[in-house]
């Protein structure tokens, strides 16, 4: 097998997965659970269904609060649930 050159490699860790959802808790100290939502056609039916996942993603500053919306990206195991890092705070509550 040919080994991976170092562009190959920038290229692989570049290629995060991103979301985009809700803060629906900060409750924990630099953490914050965050709601994403998708829209899936259910299997025999065919109606659109709502599906939410809740993610546990890690926020440095405490910044986040319940009810912003937030990108958080893909990174290596912090902690047992967490595997997520907010990114950026794209609109905050109201």
């Amino acid at each position: 097998m040919a080994e991976m050159t170092n562009e190959q490699q920038t290229a692989a860790r570049g290629a995060r997965k991103s979301r985009t959802g809700l803060v629906v808790s900060d409750k924990m100290e630099k953490t914050v659970v965050v709601a994403i939502e998708r829209r899936v056609a259910h299997p025999v039916y065919g109606k659109m269904v709502t599906r939410t996942k809740r993610l546990k993603a890690h926020d440095e500053e405490n910044s986040a609060k319940v009810g912003d919306t937030v990108r958080i990206v893909e990174t290596r195991p912090l902690s047992k649930d967490k595997r997520w890092r907010v990114v950026e705070i794209m609109q905050r509550a109201r």
